[in-house]
């Protein structure tokens, strides 16, 4: 039975696990505390990939951790990865006790992990905190539980739901405070998704880059270490030659329709054949390939026609608008080329979270299902 003391330790180990949400993919990011009582005695996070999961960064810091309590926000390894088993490295540090907050879904664990540890004698209780601690690896938990990871849709749009001149000039809509939202949500994600309309008509490099982030230096620096997957569907190959996305400063796939001739100026980045789907090429196909790539989180950062695409085809998870307080016109551009002929065929909306950013309005939106 979880006590006051089990929960005040877990939201600790919360706190830790999102210390990693830059830097950990693709594993997720874990946090844990190791404790006698009400005293901490180590803590620790996951670190990149191949370094140390958070439970042995918390043996670690304790040095000795005899008839300790363990508090990890999922549940500990069992297999052998990059890493050796957490369960393992616990039972042999002499822990006594170990309070997990969600159960991994992650085949190679599935509950082994508890087992395990039950086997070894260690008292082993699950579930406390396991909402919370699930909305801090939501990405990682739906890659395991249904094959694909968490699409996120940002868009900007005016007062008047615009997000573009009809010339197509959209910098910038929004103000310097959104933006540096939106290089937070790049760095937390595995991979970026645009179209190549996006990126002929803005030329982006869609980067994280560590002095927009409006962090605190150490925390940026980190964030930036690790740079998300740029992918663009480009059917067509009419990706330029020069463009910010073929640049070394990150990875690039460039996605395209089966039996289109690859040009020379592509050789240096990742090119992908894709099948047809509604309207240009198969999205679903596109998941697959990102979660075949263990792409956890997945930003798109696109025109109206993708972002359109993706939410006709019930692959948007979050729609994340960025609302100015502006006014664009008539003949502006819209918010999502989503054609609906009647009332009822209207997408419904579940408003989840809505705050102010420097001059604009976030709007975080589930899509009905």
């Amino acid at each position: 039975m979880a006590s006051p003391l089990d929960t005040r330790m877990m939201a600790r180990a919360l706190q830790l696990a999102r210390e990693g949400r830059f830097w950990a993919m693709p594993n997720p990011h874990v946090g844990c505390v190791l404790a006698r009582g009400a005293t901490i005695i180590g803590e620790g996070f996951t670190q990149p990939a191949g370094g140390n999961h958070a439970e042995i960064e918390a043996l670690a810091a304790a040095g000795d951790a005899a008839g300790a309590t363990a508090y990890v926000t999922l549940e500990p390894c069992s297999h052998h990865g990059k890493t050796g088993p957490c369960t393992d490295a616990l039972v042999a540090a002499g822990v006594s006790r170990v309070v997990v907050a969600v159960e991994d879904p992650n085949p190679h664990v599935g509950g082994s992990g508890i087992a395990r540890l039950r086997e070894r004698g260690v008292e082993v209780e699950v579930g406390l905190l396991a909402a919370e601690a699930a909305a801090v690896i939501p990405g990682f938990l739906a890659r395991m539980r249904r094959g694909r990871g968490r699409v996120r849709a940002k868009l900007a749009m005016s007062l008047d739901g615009r997000t573009a001149m009809a010339s197509g000039e959209s910098q910038w809509i929004t103000g310097p405070a959104a933006r540096a939202d939106v290089q937070r949500l790049r760095a937390m994600s595995c991979a970026v998704v645009t179209g190549v309309g996006t990126v002929l008509a803005d030329d982006c490099a869609l980067t994280v880059r560590a002095g927009e982030l409006g962090l605190e230096p150490a925390l940026a620096a980190r964030a930036a270490t690790r740079q998300p997957l740029r992918v663009v569907l480009d059917s067509r190959l009419r990706t330029p030659p020069g463009a910010k996305l073929l640049d070394a400063a990150a990875p690039t796939l460039v996605c395209h329709s089966e039996g289109a001739h690859v040009p020379g100026h592509l050789a240096g980045v990742e090119t992908l054949a894709l099948g047809a789907g509604a309207g240009g090429l198969d999205l679903d196909a596109l998941m697959d390939a990102l979660a075949a790539r263990q792409a956890n989180e997945i930003l798109v950062e696109s025109g109206p026609r993708l972002a359109g695409a993706l939410l006709a085809a019930g692959l948007v998870d979050e729609l994340i608008v960025y609302m100015a307080p502006a006014l664009l016109g008539s003949t502006a551009r819209p918010l999502l080329e989503l054609p609906l002929a009647a009332m009822a065929d209207k997408v419904s909306l579940d408003i989840k979270d809505l705050r102010q950013v420097g001059d604009d309005w976030r709007i975080t939106a589930i899509p009905g299902k």
